[in-house]
């Protein structure tokens, strides 16, 4: 112990600590670095690669049940004889919700609500094609129990299939949200040993220049000039990813949120519009002092979240808060087709209405799914085909912001490459350097 002291009293001992400590700094730091950079690079990485598909594999399931459960009354109110095209929607949409639950169930790990909720759907599913097919072969015999049959599978998906994918979408994008939390913050304590480490290395130069008169030691300045390298990449590596993140983020996860909602709410009110028909009444609610068919209540409440007003009027909807968050006329265009061929669809609706409750059964069915022959058939418009245009302007607009958000968060874990082991590798020059440049000046004392 004796002997330490005395060693730490003299200038090669005095030098051999600072070259220890200087080296141990530089070390620190790029070991910091490259556990900080590793883990957001990672974070970052699962927001592109998994979390984000995950969470647009849950609203798809949510999309597919509904379309379904859509296409299923469409096929209802055309009769016995169901259009092979309505048909075979209705299939697509069954086997993509399958093959998108089966992706989920592999990928639920350890979140035991997102796995409750795959297994309530995977059990509820064949229950409700169940019920579609029995409801279909009563249909076809011309039974009104098929109408029973089919309003009982949309109480099912009303009640408890949608609700289970909602709850599954939102513990997706639980998961999302939480990868863009750990991909995100400044790496402060590397940042913190990068300025320690330079100001270690300055105060080092400074200190030999006052005992030796010379500017420069080669290695000392080598090894600040690996640090600081380090710590400029650190930077900006950092601040691009997080610009490309939060760009991803705002002008992609929440346009897509927002339009995933909008389409959902269209094919509910389109399922809800089809089964007022349906129904043809047997189903009430009261509103207020008045007593209304169920669905076309249901029908009118999913017009206004998505168009914004009582019954669907202009402004303060999904529409108009997807329009606002849409940053490109590539992404406001297909926003204001949809919003165009909604207004179109409630006045259709209101015609459709209008001839179910003066008694025309046959003409609001042609309003509402077309006509199914003769010259009318060309030339009737009806809510079925402003319905098929909306969904077609929503789907549109996701697959441009989808490709907007792949863009900017691609750009944002692009930023971090090789960063991890970038300031690994300086770190182990510059301590080498440290560690160099004080032993030069320890040669000097033998």
């Amino acid at each position: 112990m004796d002997r330490l002291r005395a060693a730490a009293t003299t200038e090669p001992g005095r030098l051999r600590a600072i070259g220890a400590v200087l080296a141990a700094l530089v070390l620190a730091f790029g070991a910091i670095t490259t556990w900080q950079t590793t883990s957001r690079a990672d974070a970052a990485d699962r927001v592109l690669n998994r979390s984000q598909p995950l969470s647009n594999d849950a609203a798809a399931i949510y999309r597919s049940l509904a379309d379904a459960n859509t296409a299923a009354s469409s096929g209802f109110l055309a009769g016995g004889q169901e259009p092979a095209k309505v048909r075979e929607r209705y299939r697509r949409d069954i086997d993509r919700a399958s093959e998108k639950l089966a992706t989920a169930a592999a990928n639920a790990g350890s979140d035991s609500s997102s796995a409750t909720s795959v297994s309530e759907l995977n059990k509820l599913l064949p229950q409700y094609t169940a019920l579609i097919e029995r409801a279909r072969a009563n249909n076809r015999q011309g039974l009104p129990l098929g109408g029973a049959y089919l309003r009982y599978a949309n109480d099912t998906m009303q009640t408890q299939m949608l609700p289970a994918a909602e709850k599954l979408y939102k513990a997706e994008n639980k998961r999302l949200n939480g990868d863009y939390a750990d991909a995100k913050p400044y790496p402060w304590l590397a940042i913190a040993f990068g300025v320690a480490a330079l100001a270690a290395l300055g105060w080092a130069q400074r200190r030999n220049y006052r005992r030796t008169n010379r500017v420069f030691n080669t290695g000392l300045v080598a090894a600040t000039t690996a640090a600081a390298v380090a710590l400029l990449w650190l930077l900006a590596g950092h601040t691009f990813a997080r610009s490309g993140l939060n760009e991803s983020y705002e002008d992609g996860v929440k346009s897509l949120n927002v339009l995933n909602d909008a389409r959902i709410s269209s094919l509910k009110a389109r399922s809800n519009e089809n089964l007022t028909l349906v129904s043809r009444g047997a189903e009430t609610v009261a509103v207020g002092s008045a007593t209304k068919d169920k669905f076309d209540v249901a029908y009118q409440r999913q017009m206004a979240r998505l168009a914004g007003g009582e019954g669907g009027g202009n402004g303060g909807g999904l529409l108009d808060e997807a329009a606002k968050l849409a940053d490109d006329e590539s992404g406001e265009r297909p926003v204001e087709t949809a919003a165009k061929n909604v207004t179109e669809w409630k006045d259709r609706h209101k015609s459709a209405r209008a001839s179910d409750d003066a008694g025309d059964y046959e003409g609001a069915l042609d309003a509402v799914i077309g006509a199914k022959s003769g010259e009318a058939a060309a030339t009737a418009p009806s809510t079925g085909e402003s319905f098929d245009n909306v969904d077609a302007a929503l789907d549109l607009a996701l697959t441009h912001e989808l490709r907007e958000f792949r863009s900017a968060a691609q750009d944002g874990k692009g930023a971090m490459a090789g960063l991890p082991v970038g300031a690994a590798v300086l770190a182990v020059l510059g301590a080498a350097a440290a560690v160099i440049g004080i032993g030069r000046r320890l040669s000097e004392y033998r």
